[in-house]
């Protein structure tokens, strides 16, 4: 399918309601989605893969995400709303955001994390003393992974 046809097709699909389309041939597969009022391209090679076998892991292991998390009842927990990479200033030659003995109030940024090169803030939604920061800084985080305990007021 060449150039054309592609921009053809995404005429169509914005002029219709189709929601989206696939059109698979000799060459690939194209899809294009429509959301609201964007249109997403996207092509493939007709190029199949066998999925290598995956071993399983012992129930005994331990990740070190789980072995890294303290157990508090009385703590709060500041989660990552998002993937991304943690950062604890926003830039290198700016002050830390939040340290350990720092007091936060709703609404204040404790930290940065940066997710498809774009740097979101991250308030807390507690209102307390940060005891302990969960995360290294410049690492990588996953959804709902604990950043910072605190001690509520």
């Amino acid at each position: 399918m060449d150039l054309k046809q592609i921009h053809d097709l995404i005429k169509v699909v914005n002029k219709s309601n189709i929601g989206e389309i696939s059109i698979e041939d000799k060459d690939g597969k194209v899809t294009i989605k429509q959301k609201e009022e964007h249109v997403t391209v996207s092509s493939v090679p007709a190029t199949t893969y066998a999925a290598a076998p995956v071993a399983a892991q012992a129930p005994s292991a331990v990740t070190p995400a789980a072995a890294a998390a303290p157990v508090a009842t009385n703590f709060l927990t500041i989660k990552s709303p998002m993937i991304g990479t943690f950062y604890r200033r926003a830039s290198p030659d700016k002050p830390l955001m939040a340290e350990e003995g720092t007091a936060v109030a709703v609404g204040k940024v404790v930290c940065i994390i940066e997710a498809m090169k774009l740097f979101n803030e991250i308030e807390s939604e507690v209102k307390g003393t940060i005891v302990k920061i969960l995360v290294d800084d410049a690492s990588p985080v996953e959804y709902d992974q604990p950043l910072f305990l605190v001690q509520p007021e």
